[in-house]
């Protein structure tokens, strides 16, 4: 399955919610999404909802610390909610739980911000 990568602002969050494998090819247009959301919208913070990713390798690593890295020289935050297990898994061993702060939801991340 392709990944599908939707977008919606909240609270002046850019809140993105890929869906499916998260691979090369996935990361590709996750990059060019996210990418083109945060020009045209200017957020400042990612809130990044995982919920719908159960499989994810090291483009999809890279990309997303590719983001993290865009978004907090601005200033900004970059949230994780909905992490699987298995994805959650692949995040510790990455290290990037270590950077990025992980919520039970979006209206709890939202909150603190």
């Amino acid at each position: 399955m392709l990944l599908k990568v939707t977008t919606v602002m909240k609270q002046g969050v850019l809140v993105i919610r890929p869906e499916g494998e998260f691979d090369v090819c996935g990361a590709n247009e996750f990059r060019g999404v996210v990418d083109r959301e945060l020009d045209e919208t200017g957020a400042k913070h990612i809130l990044l909802n995982l919920q719908g990713v159960d499989f994810i390798d090291s483009s999809g690593l890279g990309v997303i610390l590719g983001r993290y890295k865009r978004i907090t020289q601005l200033g900004g935050k970059m949230l994780a909610v909905h992490l699987e297990p298995n994805v959650q898994r692949i995040f510790e061993l990455a290290g990037l739980m270590k950077i990025l702060t992980v919520h039970k939801s979006e209206e709890q991340a939202l909150e603190l911000l």
